[in-house]
């Protein structure tokens, strides 16, 4: 198989993959004005208030998968998925050698990096700020993600 069709047929991969992205992001944005609106999370739990706030990331966010309500396990659950997912995107868009897609995989690997940062700030420390930069850093994601699909379905072959 020729470098070009590789490349073609990774690139409709990625489609694909970005599509998904895209919906996920969504979902995660319905389970967090759930989580937002009808789950009061309690002041005091493990990692809560933590001096040291990577000291306070763990136990916080497995306080939040195992012991609170089940809108906001799957919440945090999907957001570490969304990581994961993300970092693979960003090292595969490498690989279809368009550096303006793969600016958008790695802007939108980075955006959801940081609101899942803002999410366990908004658990260990319940400031409302860092759930605000949480929806703004997720609507970067989703930005980046779509304009991805754009380039991607505008790339000739």
């Amino acid at each position: 198989m020729s470098a070009a069709r590789r490349s073609a047929r990774a690139a409709g991969g990625l489609v694909t993959v970005n599509l998904l992205a895209c919906l996920l992001l969504l979902v995660q944005y319905l389970l967090g004005l759930v989580t937002n609106l009808f789950v009061t999370l309690p002041t005091h739990h493990p990692g809560a208030d933590s001096p040291d706030y990577f000291g306070g990331i763990i136990p916080s966010i497995v306080w939040v998968i195992t012991q609170t309500s089940i809108w906001a396990a799957i919440h945090a659950s999907l957001g570490l998925a969304l990581v994961v997912a993300a970092v693979v995107l960003a090292v595969l868009s490498l690989r279809v050698r368009m550096p303006g897609y793969a600016a958008t995989a790695i802007v939108g690997a980075l955006a959801i990096i940081g609101a899942g940062f803002n999410g366990a700030s908004f658990v260990i420390y319940g400031h409302d700020f860092s759930s605000m930069i949480m929806g703004g850093v997720w609507a970067l994601a989703l930005a980046s993600y779509a304009t991805g699909l754009y380039l991607l379905a505008r790339r000739p072959g």
